[in-house]
């Protein structure tokens, strides 16, 4: 049960802050000793942060209805990662970036790259500026997230910084964006699952998806306050400490 809760809360703050949720988890189930390649388990944690995502912005979502323009560029925004994402998985590529070495140099990379984005001066805002040239220029370097360390939250509010977003609607569009891939996630998950003829769900999985959900709703929450008041520059240093610490 340890292991469940030091996961969930992992997958929860991690998720959504610009630090990579996939190196995190990696490094504690390393440095633990914990096994993180249960299946189901893996979908619970993702399943969380994903209904968790959908309540905080269950407004904007009711309002795809009415604007669908908005549902289009967030779908078409989403469709390189989950392209490469694909052929990662497909040719069994994803493993060759999960070793700690790679996620050292990438913490520290994004981290600097991230503070400089964050310089940028804003006039943009997503109701009349997220274009869908621009949600594509987002989605192809979201899908960069597959290596660890690179941070999916991360690479997509440095590359909405860098087109002139503000804080606030560069996190909100890295929050959207998030929906379908999380989505894509699990969905890609419960095929394997089925694939595997493992349709067992324990208690262990209940309790993962929800205090993946509490985790990743209260970081949801207090992450937009927190940019209300300060600059990303934390996030640059969280990320260039730990990346020395892994090397060492």
């Amino acid at each position: 049960m340890l292991e469940i809760i030091l996961l969930s809360i992992t997958q929860g703050i991690t998720e959504f802050l610009p630090i990579s949720s996939s190196a995190h988890l990696i490094l504690v189930s390393k440095f633990t000793n914990f096994n993180n390649e249960n299946l189901t388990l893996d979908i619970s944690l993702h399943l969380g942060s994903l209904i968790a995502v959908i309540l905080f912005f269950i407004s904007d979502i009711l309002n795809f209805i009415q604007n669908k323009s908005l549902f289009l560029k967030i779908i078409l925004g989403s469709l390189p990662a989950m392209i490469v994402g694909y052929l990662l998985v497909r040719f069994n590529i994803v493993d060759f970036f999960r070793n700690t070495y790679v996620i050292g140099i990438t913490t520290i990379l994004f981290g600097i790259l991230l503070y400089f984005s964050d310089k940028s001066k804003t006039n943009k805002k997503i109701s009349s500026d997220l274009t869908i040239k621009r949600c594509l220029y987002i989605g192809l370097l979201q899908a960069l997230a597959f290596i660890p360390g690179v941070s999916r939250s991360g690479i997509t509010i440095t590359a909405a910084r860098f087109l002139k977003f503000d804080r606030i609607e560069s996190t909100k569009i890295s929050f959207l964006l998030s929906i379908p891939i999380l989505s894509a996630t699990s969905f890609y998950g419960f095929l394997k699952i089925i694939e595997a003829k493992n349709l067992e769900i324990t208690t262990q999985n209940f309790w993962a998806m929800f205090l993946s959900f509490v985790f990743s709703f209260i970081t949801l929450k207090f992450f937009i306050k927190f940019l209300k008041k300060f600059t990303l520059t934390f996030f640059m240093i969280y990320r260039v400490i730990l990346g020395i610490i892994i090397f060492f």
